[in-house]
């Protein structure tokens, strides 16, 4: 089954993510995608993730489908206005890419390109709108299209974002507009994501929850302080700080995998970053016991 079957048939999804290199050497990259061919029931590739200049989504996306692994196409507002996220949606669609994630995007100011104008023309919530109407057979300016999309939408939310209610609304509103499930970002408070999975249940959409590899504490620290909506608890960061090094990563792949046994019962699946070490989510999925 592909993703959209597997999610909707209830069954425990792991997907994971590849962000692609800064230049035309690929190889590791493929390394890692090869490595997560049947480990994973799809892979996202990241658009030009924190505002960093890499490689085009698409091109990766084809790479990911060629190796024999369904994309997950993510897709900023950040860089492109609506005539260019358009055009880019129906490139993907005859490229054979059903599933989208629909994404605002991080402020330039954030990465490497400072000075680079941003678009944002449109967010979040109206490119799921603008999907919808491509799988409906008509552009935003509401013409008709020659031969509609299939696309399989989907959005991210923040439960642990602070304060609360305002991302609760805003993940409604990406719900009426047409995602028909979700990947979160980090998670750690436990407590917490089971309090936001009780509200959900309204809406009944799929969520998958964000597993973020914990490489050593100082990374844990630095997501405290510098990563918006992520909290990583004080006990997780003194479990970490004895070890350094190979040490810590197996430590973190350790965390990662209890947390994906915790969450087994609680919602549709898991999606698991690693960054930059993705030939260790087998290992976090052993650790899961998947």
């Amino acid at each position: 089954m592909g993703f959209k079957e597997e999610i909707q048939s209830g069954n425990f999804v792991v997907t994971a993510e590849v962000g692609p290199p800064k230049g035309t050497d690929i190889s590791e990259m493929k390394h890692h995608i090869k490595g997560l061919k049947g480990k994973v029931t799809a892979l996202n590739v990241t658009d030009n993730q924190s505002a960093v200049m890499r490689i085009c989504t698409l091109a990766v996306a084809k790479e990911i489908m060629d190796i024999g692994i369904e994309p997950i196409y993510q897709m900023t507002c950040r860089d492109r206005n609506r005539l260019g996220l358009q055009s880019d949606l129906l490139g993907a669609a005859i490229m054979g890419i059903k599933n989208v994630l629909a994404l605002t995007g991080d402020h330039p100011v954030l990465g490497d390109h400072k000075d680079a104008k941003p678009v944002f023309d449109i967010e979040s919530v109206q490119l799921l709108e603008v999907i919808n109407g491509l799988n409906e057979g008509h552009d935003m300016a509401g013409l008709e299209l020659q031969g509609a999309t299939d696309f399989f939408a989907g959005a991210i939310v923040t439960p642990e974002s602070i304060p609360f209610e305002p991302q609760f609304a805003k993940f409604k509103k990406k719900v009426n507009a047409g995602a028909k499930f979700f990947q979160t970002q980090a998670i750690y408070d436990m407590p917490k994501f089971m309090t936001f999975m009780e509200r959900a249940k309204e809406l009944n959409v799929p969520i998958l929850a964000g597993i973020l590899l914990l490489k050593s504490a100082g990374m844990a620290k630095y997501l405290n302080k510098f990563v918006a909506g992520v909290s990583v608890p004080q006990e997780l960061i003194d479990e970490l700080a004895p070890f350094k090094g190979e040490d810590a990563l197996k430590k973190g792949i350790e965390i990662a995998g209890n947390q994906i046994a915790q969450l087994k019962e609680v919602c549709a699946g898991v999606h698991v970053m690693a960054i930059g070490a993705e030939d260790r989510v087998p290992d976090i999925l052993a650790a899961a016991g998947l």
